[in-house]
């Protein structure tokens, strides 16, 4: 498998991570909020509505800076 091919998996890989990890995190404030497990309310609403902001906006941002990073000779900013 050549560098790029490899370099291409691991970013799927970690796209779908996020998904997962926000569905997960939906569904736990939703689960939450409706008392099938305990905690207030407004905590419920807020898991909610961050796994729904992480399930459709952190790819998006993951590949923009994966791109921005190529752009830069493939450095990363802190280097």
């Amino acid at each position: 498998m050549s560098p790029q091919e490899e370099t291409a998996r691991r970013r799927y890989i970690a796209m779908n991570a996020v998904r997962i990890g926000g569905i997960a995190v939906l569904l736990i404030g939703l689960m939450i909020a409706r008392k099938v497990i305990g905690g207030p309310w407004w905590l419920g609403a807020f898991l909610a509505v961050a796994g729904l902001l992480a399930f459709f906006f952190l790819p998006t941002l993951m590949v923009r800076r994966w791109k921005r990073s190529e752009g830069e000779g493939g450095r990363s900013r802190g280097e």
